[in-house]
């Protein structure tokens, strides 16, 4: 069973709390040094801790606003503007009538398209189709293992992957997972399954990406990608490396991706 999280403490967050009212939602935890954070992002920190440790499911729907403000002591006003937070952030989903639900990448209408940003230059919609290519085992270089946190050697597991996008070949993914939680993932289990790859992470490992951090460059296709992509050596690709992050910004996948973009572009909106 995971383990519960703790409240902040009858005595400390009622005080808090009221404090928060008479200082516009903002107060200090009592603890020697610690950081001034306004009260609900204590309770933010406390639900994603919950997250974290599989509390609540993907997909499952989290206690209602009244039961956490009576579970953490503090008002239900301060828990709404916490998962508020989480909303905002796609750690939670509210549905009008039925609760507040962990976010899920097999729920999502689209879930294959959160991170993949390519759109169509004619704007009509894409299909994809992800075949495996290779999955291993192997010793983490150094560079991959600093991008994870992780000791240069440390046991981890590569894949290989083409997507078709549209019947086409589109991108040649290079994926790199720490082999400790990914226990095992095959070419058979991923080659079995029918979803989002994050999908398949999230169902059978309990990890679900949150957020990515991705760098974007031109390069010129060499031969061994050209061949896989089906273009000309030579011809311009999009390498994107991603570094994905499940909560509390832990890394946990770092990707590097080869596109095709001849019919299509990344479209990202920033707001």
């Amino acid at each position: 069973m995971p383990p519960k999280i703790n409240n902040l403490g009858a005595q400390g967050a009622a005080g808090a709390d009221a404090t928060a009212s008479a200082a516009g939602g903002a107060a200090p935890r009592q603890e020697g040094a610690a950081l001034f954070l306004p009260l609900y992002q204590q309770i933010k920190s406390l639900l994603t801790q919950g997250l974290e440790a599989g509390e609540w499911k993907p997909g499952e729907v989290i206690p209602s606003e009244m039961e956490l403000a009576v579970r953490f002591k503090v008002s239900q006003g301060t828990v709404r503007k916490a998962i508020d937070e989480l909303a905002k952030e796609n750690l939670v989903v509210r549905r009008q009538g039925k609760g507040t639900f962990v976010a899920s990448h097999n729920d999502e209408p689209r879930a294959g398209f959160k991170f993949l940003r390519l759109v169509s230059d004619d704007g009509q919609p894409i299909g994809t189709q992800s075949d495996i290519l290779e999955c291993k085992r192997v010793r983490a270089p150094a560079d991959i293992a600093r991008q994870l946190d992780l000791k240069a050697g440390e046991s981890m597991v590569q894949l290989r992957r083409l997507l078709t996008i549209n019947d086409r070949p589109g991108v040649l993914d290079e994926i790199w997972l720490p082999a400790a939680m990914f226990r095992g993932l095959s070419a058979d289990k991923l080659a079995g399954y029918r979803g989002p790859l994050y999908g398949l992470f999230e169902k059978e490992f309990g990890i679900r990406m949150v957020r990515a951090d991705e760098r974007l460059k031109a390069v010129a296709a060499d031969a061994a990608t050209a061949g896989l992509l089906k273009v000309s050596v030579g011809d311009p690709l999009l390498l994107i490396e991603r570094v994905a992050y499940t909560y509390l910004d832990r890394p946990v996948e770092f990707r590097r991706g080869w596109y095709v973009t001849h019919a299509h572009h990344y479209h990202n909106e920033v707001s």
